[in-house]
């Protein structure tokens, strides 16, 4: 089976504080149902509070990130036999989190 990776930006969600928690509920019921079906890896959110560093081979640590690669939002990993399996998915967690939702397939790992 292949691995998904699920995801918006945060700016993608704009809901209003009184729908907030039920899009929360919502999305949480989503994922509850993944786990149920045996197809959930991991997910969550990236803390945006917390700046990302680039750690270099020689172990140093800098500020600078690389271009283009800033990471923001929520993310779901889940592993499905057929890319269209991971389209509703995908499609699911769009209606409860009441925004499009990337979809990318990871590559195949033998080592992992």
């Amino acid at each position: 089976m292949t691995k998904y990776l699920i995801s918006f930006p945060s700016e993608a969600m704009v809901v209003t504080a009184d729908d907030f928690p039920v899009v929360v509920a919502e999305s949480h019921a989503v994922i509850e149902e993944a786990k149920a079906a045996g197809v959930y890896v991991f997910g969550g959110g990236i803390a945006e509070d917390v700046a990302p560093v680039l750690v270099s081979a020689d172990g140093s640590v800098g500020n600078e990130i690389y271009p283009g690669s800033e990471l923001k939002g929520g993310f779901t990993v889940l592993e499905l036999p057929t890319r269209d399996d991971a389209v509703e998915w995908a499609r699911k967690i769009a209606v409860a989190c009441r925004c499009p939702q990337e979809l990318r397939e990871f590559g195949y790992d033998p080592a992992s």
